[in-house]
């Protein structure tokens, strides 16, 4: 199975939604300009979902139909409410056919619920990742405030606007995912995370825009 992002742009690499194909006939080969309309505006119905946030991470995968194409749903929601809207707005695209929802549906425990909430003030309120947080190094938190989150669940009134790092919790176990700048700002995220008491494990997706430079070896004067 091939893998490709569904688009060039930093918004795909961001969402980490993926577009992917099967191996098929010369025959049954989508049109590939079609397949990548296609994913732009599912990426684009996902991304600006009203309930779409920084602990929720979706990717998909588009493969040909008999009278379209089918979509698989992937990723993780913390919210069953998502779930379910995602696949809402992908079936009512004109070109697809199906949609087959393997979203995961995170738990909500009290547990889960204080990670989230520890792991996203230690990564977006860090001096050197603050700039990532939707104010431009100002950390803002939805008008609830940290009191309503600890009470009810940050899950159930996340933080507003847009998060390059998704922090995905299950079961005590954190995973980032999404774009940094450097390596730097990646390893600091994933020693954030794991500095969060009661985290079992932190695996660390963040895909880096700007990789360090391989150094060339100089030959050596004989």
């Amino acid at each position: 199975m091939t893998s490709t992002f569904s688009g060039k742009s930093v918004a795909a690499l961001i969402i980490g939604m993926l577009m992917t194909a099967g191996a098929m006939t010369a025959q049954q080969q989508p049109n590939r300009e079609e397949v990548i309309r296609l994913a732009s505006q599912i990426q684009k119905k996902i991304l600006t979902l009203s309930n779409y946030g920084v602990f929720d991470y979706v990717t998909f995968g588009i493969g040909q139909g008999t009278a379209g194409y089918r979509v698989v749903l992937k990723g993780y929601a913390s919210r069953p409410t998502l779930k379910k809207s995602c696949e809402r707005v992908v079936k009512k695209l004109e070109l697809v056919e199906s949609v087959d929802n393997q979203i995961k549906v995170l738990p909500t425990s009290g547990m889960d619920e204080d990670i989230r909430m520890k792991v996203y003030i230690k990564i977006y309120y860090n001096s050197a990742l603050s700039r990532y947080n939707p104010n431009r190094g100002t950390p803002v938190y939805s008008p609830g405030g940290w009191g309503r989150a600890a009470n009810f669940g940050i899950s159930h009134d996340p933080p507003l606007g847009y998060h390059p790092i998704s922090i995905i919790v299950d079961n005590g176990n954190v995973t980032l995912e999404g774009v940094v700048d450097n390596e730097m700002d990646k390893t600091i995220a994933g020693t954030q995370a794991n500095s969060v008491s009661g985290v079992f494990h932190v695996t660390n997706n963040l895909h880096v825009l700007n990789p360090p430079k391989a150094k060339k070896n100089k030959k050596k004067d004989k």
